[in-house]
């Protein structure tokens, strides 16, 4: 009895495995290099812009305002470090930057405290009435500030909290809820339900696993969620801006431009204002400094879930 073997046919483009298929020809990844390298040339071009403004800003903010007027991109001859003891003092930025402290502190806080239980029952539970909330706050990050401003201050005014850190802590949180949640959903949905599970097995409550188990996953998650909402409520000037109206209750931004206003009367102190946008910056800009790492790699899992 003879034996016989199979040959397998010859390859053919119907055949050929699909990753070779899809590494595409020479001439477009040729392509797609080029265009890698041009894509990071002008993302270093922008990296080197905002280092030298930043620098700018910072020899500004110690030459007086006569040598700025003369020389605007010359080299300070003596650091004039009164220019932040002005700003501080007849910017009003001492009490200004406490407001700035305990709005930012408080609202993020409030903000990652409510949105973080909700992000998890919504990225948990897949029934049709989570999809449509999830959706609906969606639907808040598509809502610029400007078009729900005059609303805010009408509603605020009926419960006498314009011109209050407390209002404008409530519109912070608020604000920050659609962008917030949307973000926490993605990392609560990229956690192993494994885990969660025999937790439950064990005995473990709802309750107790999402505080045991999921809340101690998702640090990272909230942690970026936190930073986020502190570098934006620090920054913010439209809403503050619109709703305080008195000196002893402005943020920073508010602060900085009630004081360039005051030159109109007394003066231009060009070294004083860029001593206030350092004070302001500086602080965010340590911030990023020091998480910011951790605040790329977070986000870039968050948002990719």
């Amino acid at each position: 009895m003879t034996e016989t073997t199979l040959t397998p046919p010859p390859p053919d483009a119907t055949t050929e495995p699909r990753n070779r298929r899809d590494r595409g020809s020479p001439a477009s990844r040729g392509d797609r290099s080029v265009l890698r390298s041009i894509g990071i040339v002008f993302v270093w071009i922008a990296v080197a812009m905002g280092l030298l403004l930043l620098a700018w800003v910072i020899l500004q903010s110690l030459r007086d305002t006569r040598s700025i007027l003369g020389n605007p991109f010359g080299l300070p001859t003596a650091l004039e470090w009164n220019n932040y003891a002005r700003a501080w003092t007849q910017g009003n930025f001492g009490i200004a930057a406490w407001n700035s402290f305990t709005v930012t502190i408080i609202s993020s806080v409030l903000t990652i405290v409510v949105a973080a239980p909700a992000a998890y029952f919504l990225g948990r539970v897949q029934t049709p009435l989570t999809e449509g909330l999830t959706f609906y706050f969606i639907l808040g990050l598509g809502i610029p500030a400007q078009v729900i401003l005059i609303p805010l201050f009408v509603m605020l005014n009926y419960a006498n909290l314009t011109d209050s850190l407390i209002g404008l802590n409530l519109v912070y949180i608020g604000v920050s809820m659609p962008f917030t949640t949307f973000l926490l959903v993605g990392f609560f949905r990229s956690l192993p339900v494994e885990v969660e599970e025999a937790a439950a097995l064990d005995g473990a409550s709802a309750w107790g696993t999402m505080w045991r188990i999921a809340m101690p996953l998702a640090k990272g998650g909230i942690l970026t969620a936190f930073i986020l909402q502190v570098i934006s409520h620090w920054n913010e000037t439209l809403l503050a801006l619109t709703l305080l109206q008195t000196t002893d209750k402005y943020t920073l931004p508010v602060a900085l431009i009630s004081f360039i206003q005051q030159q109109t009367y007394s003066g231009a102190d060009w070294g004083g204002e860029f001593a206030g946008i350092v004070l302001i910056v500086l602080p965010m800009l340590l911030l990023y400094l020091w998480v910011g790492s951790k605040l790329s790699a977070g986000l870039t899992v968050g948002m990719g879930k």
